[in-house]
Order: structure tokens, then sequence, then C-alpha cells
């Protein structure tokens, strides 16, 4: 019988056992998506306590505990940091079979090294010797970075960041490499001219000079692309509900911006052609480039209108949207590659209804020149659990080529989220283990081996040149 969170976790058979601990377990980390704030591992911060480091901004703890009837006074409120975190401790033991049980206990046993697990009666003790070892050197944030063998990390920029803390890091010497990430979602929001005219006026006052046309624009996005790609930036994402690729003309877009401007309300054809002709310029300018591409499609954000108000974007009131995803990404990759401009390109899907479909639309793209030029991403978000990356796994095993994955990534704003890339290794290796007990792969633990371990860091150290 197993022991729950024993060095075997997850590994079912001694195949999978010998591919995680002799392969799979010492290899660096490569997290190439995350939101951690660069301006926090710039002053090698150390946390008050253990909610800070936890619960703050971690989303799907807030969820969780909203599920269990925590009050908003202890998720996102006014209460204490111990009264927060006991709320969290006396709801982890009903997250039986939710990913947070496994990632709570996880975190614990690998940053702290407590194996206790946490409920109401351990709360205290937990909350007292985590928060005292955070007081020390080893527990800073470039500490924990070190600590979890993370060799490099991409966050998540918006064009009009200066980027002060990355270049502080650079000249800091500091081991793990913090790189930034063009996100320029804001500067297509046509949906919302007001927020979009108070971006372009701030994208004006940050590049000096006067943005009264669409080519002005244009220009001084591409000035903040410039800028990135001067400071380390080798990468763009876009957070979409789908990909945009509308038809148009130069001289419809420069009149619909003349309307964005003159504060003029859009149509709904209208909105849908700038988002298109400002997705394929960012394209353009990433091929250029030879940077990476990420598009995270398919979220519905902000569904409680009374939640938004009151706490604002990103607290946890975001879910899984059904939006048509196929045609429009075929028309938008076709675009670019007809034209011999498709930079190597990551898709992530949020509705694992589209698992097989995106898996078969990026095999349409590969054209020999890279391996694994147009990627199938890890599962993500709601996706992002044993259940999700065990089907995109498989999902990418029956169409294209599970042996160029990039791997995995935290997509988090916290500090403790590095034991998901050991997650998901160990969901590796059992799966692969188990095709080697049932006799459906070789037991070639050498060439499975490093399989295994491309998946986990080498496919991504030479994908993103980092």
């Amino acid at each position: 019988m197993k022991n729950f969170l024993d060095d075997n976790f997850l590994l079912p058979n001694k195949s999978a056992e010998r591919l995680y601990h002799d392969y799979a377990k010492q290899m660096p980390i490569i997290d190439y998506h995350c939101h951690l704030p660069p301006d926090q591992i710039a002053q090698d911060l150390r946390f008050d306590n253990i909610t800070q480091i936890w619960l703050y901004g971690d989303h799907y703890k807030w969820r969780a505990m909203r599920a269990n009837g925590v009050n908003e006074a202890y998720v996102t409120g006014n209460k204490s940091d111990f009264e927060k975190f006991e709320k969290w401790a006396a709801t982890v033991p009903y997250t039986l079979r939710n990913p947070l049980y496994h990632w709570t206990h996880l975190e614990l046993q690998r940053y702290f090294g407590i194996t206790d697990l946490l409920g109401p009666g351990t709360a205290r003790k937990i909350y007292e010797d985590c928060t005292a070892k955070l007081q020390t050197p080893e527990f800073s944030v470039r500490s924990l970075l070190t600590k979890m063998n993370v060799e490099a990390v991409g966050t998540t920029d918006d064009p009009l960041d200066k980027l002060e803390y990355h270049q502080q890091l650079k000249q800091s010497g500091f081991s793990t490499k913090i790189l930034p990430a063009y996100r320029p979602d804001k500067a297509m929001n046509a949906d919302d001219l007001t927020a979009l005219n108070t971006y372009i006026d701030k994208l004006a006052q940050v590049v000096n000079i006067d943005i009264a046309d669409y080519d002005a624009y244009l220009q001084a996005l591409k000035s903040r692309h410039d800028y990135f790609a001067a400071n380390g930036c080798s990468l763009s994402d876009h957070g979409l509900e789908q990909i945009y690729a509308e038809d148009y003309t130069e001289e419809e877009i420069r009149s619909i911006f003349k309307k964005i401007r003159d504060n003029h309300p859009l149509l709904p054809l209208e909105i849908l052609k700038f988002k298109s002709a400002m997705l394929f310029e960012f394209a353009l300018w990433d091929h250029k480039k030879g940077w990476v591409q990420q598009y995270h499609l398919g979220a519905l954000r902000n569904n409680n209108s009374r939640a938004l108000r009151t706490l604002g974007p990103d607290t946890g009131w975001d879910s899984i949207g059904d939006f048509s995803q196929a045609r429009s990404l075929s028309r938008f990759l076709d675009k670019l590659d007809s034209q011999d401009r498709l930079a190597k390109t990551i898709i992530y899907n949020l509705n694992p209804v589209d698992n097989e479909m995106m898996a078969a639309m990026v095999g349409n793209f590969n054209d020999g020149s890279v391996a694994g030029k147009v990627q199938f991403g890890s599962a993500w978000w709601f996706n992002d659990q044993k259940d999700g990356m065990t089907r995109q796994i498989n999902t990418l095993s029956n169409m294209g080529l599970l042996s160029r994955m990039v791997g995995m990534l935290t997509d988090s704003r916290s500090f403790m989220s590095f034991p998901r890339h050991e997650y998901f290794r160990r969901l590796l290796c059992s799966i692969l283990g188990e095709d080697i007990e049932k006799g459906e792969l070789p037991a070639d633990y050498e060439w499975v081996g490093k399989i295994v371990q491309d998946i986990s860091y080498n496919n991504a150290k030479g994908y993103f040149n980092f």
C-alpha cells in the first residue's frame, strides 16, 4: 500500500519510478510563462508570513474557500493574515480530489519539509513554522527559485512596462534568468473605448510621440516591441477569447482607429476587424525577431458583475468559455504561413472539448523548419490538474509528437507553485511507464528517459533560446 505523497507519488509501477527518479527529477525548470511580479524578485523580498506568499493573489484557493462557505472577509477582505490562513486550513480537507489538495501538500513538503496534513488541528503549528522559516535568507524569493532549480522564468508584461526590474535583475547577476514577455492585450481592446483611449494616451507619453492616427499607433507599439527585445524579451503572449481573423483593408483600419480616437461607438464587425489587424501586426513583428508567440484561448472572464465591481478583475470569477475556435485559428495561421511569416507558436485552449481540434490544427502548420514549430500547449488553468494534464498528453500523443512538447509551465502569480512541474513530470512518467508495463512501448529506458528529459527541459531550452 502506497503512502500519501511518498517518493513514488503518482508513480504506479517500477517503470514509472525509474523514469521519474533516474531521468525527470533532476532536470532544471524553465517556467516560460507565469505572472510572477519581477519587482519582488528584484527586491529579493521576504514575506512576513505564509499567508502572504501562499494566499495573496491566489484565486484558485479563493474559489475553493468561497465554495466551502468562507466569507469574503477571510478571502480578500480585512481579516488578519492568520485568520485567513485558518479558514484556508479548514477548507483544505474538503478539497479532496481537487488539485489543490495535492498542490497544497506538495508545496508544504518541497519548500518547508512539512509532512503533516493541513487542517484545523495543524493550522497554528504549520503557520508558525512556515512563517519562522520565511524570515530567514534561505526563504527569500530568489532563494526559493534557486531551491526549486529554476533556470529561467518568463514573466507577463504590458508594452507600457519600463522593465526596470528586469534590468536590475540582469545587472545583479542572479543565476535564474527573469525574462519579459510582450502582452499587448490592452492595446487591442476595442470593446471598451474609454479604456483603450486611456491606454493610447499613456503609450503616447511613454514613447513621447503624438498618436493621432493608426500608423502612429503601430509605430509606438512597435517601438515598445523593440524596447522589449533590447531587454531580453524573445516571446509574446496573448490572452484572448478566440483568435481574430476577419478580412480587412488598411483603409478600413485607419477609419476605425479615427473613430476610436473620436470616441465614436464601433460596430461589432469593426471591433473584430480592428482586433484582427492588431493581432496580425504583432505576429509579423514576432516573426521578424524570431520570437515565440503564445495564444491562450477560451477564457470567459469576469462572469460575476457584482464581484467585479467590488473586487476587480483576476479575483476568481473567470471560467471556461465555449467559443468557436477552429475556423478563425486556421485563417490566422494560414495567412501568416502563406507569407512565410509564421513564428514559432504555442496554442493553449481552456475548453478541453477543443483538445483534439487544437492538436490537429497545429499539425497543419509544422513545415519542417523547426521541430515542434507550432505546438499544442500544456494543460492550462482549469485543465492544470491530473485529468486535464493526462488528457492533453494523450491527445498530443495521438495527433502529434509528444516527444517535441516544450513541457509544463506554472502560469502562476505565486513563488510556491513550482511543484506543478514535478506534478506534470510524475504524470508523464506514469503514462509512459504504464505503456512500458503493458508492452505498448519497449523497455528502452535510455531512449524513453531521454524523451522524458527532453519534454521536462531540453525541448524548452532549445525552443526558446533562453
